[in-house]
């Protein structure tokens, strides 16, 4: 049985999604029972964690099995000598694995109580501690040392400083306070840092807090799967349209052993401020970051180019990642999305924007390759961009992707069954909800549970697209 309750959407999103997951042509494949029934399981899966954290090793300064080796005796401190494996990724050899154990049924709940913000209920669940700022409310007589139970708002209906909280709460385990309940909702002055340190949280999770940080980029595994898709080689060019806060820039870089140029754009200041200290932080020296609108990425005039930065001559890279703006709806865990539809619905035209022919198309050379992600589950956002993109520019044609790891594209949006194959859609229903423990890990082999991995992670989607001629050549066949 899930440990939360599904995650929780207004009523009009979750009839527009529903529309996405039962359209005619899954209803036709799959029944309607059938296909009822996987929708209703996604939105369960939605509101718990995958079962494994991912991190990718920078390999441009150390190896996979140097940093394996740190995380392993990290892993016996944090959980006081339990043994928790570190796997490799055998598809993506710069990728650990770490199994994620429960969620855990016999912690105890303390009359103390503090309730957190649903963000920071999500990154509890992920092994974070409890940082001041997403502290809501807290028991009268909270001190610094107590041990206090912490619940998170889902709905976002506490008041900040409530002594108590009757509303809608999901237990996330127990922790000792770092802050007094006077320090914290004084206002005296701002308070950062760790409120409370988690002790027993139902999901035990490793954290990542100053752990190796030059050495490991904390990722989901769909993330790290987009990269490899794209393929980047040393000496290349390489854009990165909304890059922050630099996961995936990072990633091109160290893969073209930090010899080429990575362009890495994002409109928002202290965004590409991000992308810059990660940069710096890894040590990769190709990433050259700018503040600056995707969408006007293109230069129009034809100059002679006088600046490395945007906008940017037609046909100047020789690989795009467009890893669009989205509705994050894939997105794990995720107890509640207040969105309203139009907010989710105003996505496809900003990603049919960016991915127009003034703006993506033109600016990859002939014979180029650009790919496309999203971290949603929305047919909207991914296959009907697909299909939208394909009859739009004729110049572009769908290619197999390399790695494989996710599951076909998901039919109603008119593609055939050859391009529903070139796609990758990660979906967390594939799989029954997990309920690992000591003993699961210590029986499963290493096989099955990268082959959970696989599959129980973030809703996740990637098409990869070659510009197979110039975008000023005319069709022969029209």
């Amino acid at each position: 049985m899930p440990v939360f309750p599904k995650i929780s959407l207004r009523p009009e999103v979750e009839k527009y999604l529903k529309d996405g997951f039962m359209n005619k042509e899954v209803v036709n494949t799959l029944g309607k029972a059938a296909a009822e029934r996987k929708f209703e399981t996604l939105l369960k899966h939605l509101s718990h964690p995958p079962s494994f954290t991912t991190v990718r090793v920078n390999t441009h300064l150390t190896s996979v099995q140097h940093v394996k080796t740190l995380l392993l005796d990290e892993f016996q401190k944090q959980f006081n000598g339990l043994s928790v494996p570190v796997l490799q990724h055998p598809d993506l050899e710069d990728v650990l694995l770490i199994p994620v154990i429960g969620p855990r049924k016999n912690i105890k709940k303390q009359q103390c109580e503090a309730v957190v913000g649903a963000q920071c209920g999500n990154a509890v669940l992920r092994g974070a501690h409890v940082y001041v700022p997403g502290i809501v409310s807290a028991s009268s007589f909270m001190k610094a040392g107590d041990v206090i139970s912490v619940y998170s708002d889902i709905k976002g209906k506490c008041k900040k400083g409530a002594r108590e909280f009757d509303g809608t709460k999901v237990f996330l385990g127990n922790g000792i306070s770092a802050r007094s309940r006077k320090e914290i909702f004084s206002g005296l002055c701002e308070l950062k840092g760790i409120g409370i340190r988690m002790t027993e949280p139902i999901y035990l999770s490793p954290s990542f807090d100053n752990v190796l940080p030059g050495y490991l980029f904390l990722q989901n595994l769909p993330s790290a799967v987009v990269t490899h898709v794209l393929h980047p080689q040393p000496g290349e060019r390489v854009l990165d349209l909304c890059a922050a806060p630099g996961g995936k820039a990072t990633h091109i870089a160290a893969l073209m052993h930090d010899q080429g140029e990575v362009i890495a754009l994002d409109k928002i200041p202290n965004k590409v401020e991000k992308i810059k200290q990660n940069a710096l932080l890894l040590g990769l020296n190709s990433i050259k970051a700018f503040c600056f609108d995707g969408t006007k990425a293109l230069k129009h005039d034809m100059t002679e180019d006088t600046q490395e930065g945007p906008p940017f001559s037609p046909e100047s890279f020789d690989r795009i990642l467009l890893d669009a703006p989205c509705s994050g709806m894939g997105q794990r865990p995720n107890m509640a999305c207040t969105w309203t539809l139009k907010e989710v619905m105003s996505y496809q035209p900003l990603q049919r924007k960016l991915f127009s022919v003034l703006f993506a198309a033109q600016l990859l050379k002939p014979g180029g390759m650009l790919v496309y992600s999203t971290c949603t589950i929305t047919l909207a956002e991914n296959e009907e961009q697909v299909a939208w993109a394909l009859s739009t520019f004729p110049c572009l044609q769908l290619q197999p992707q390399e790695p494989r790891i996710g599951e076909e594209g998901m039919m109603g949006a008119g593609l055939s069954l050859e391009q529903l194959r070139q796609l990758q859609r990660f979906d967390p229903s594939a799989v029954p909800l997990q309920d690992p423990d000591q003993d699961a890990l210590r029986d499963a082999t290493a096989e099955d549970m990268i082959r959970l991995a696989n599959k129980d992670c973030i809703g996740f989607f990637i098409a990869k697209f070659l510009k197979w001629k110039s975008t000023s050549e005319k069709d022969p066949q029209k």
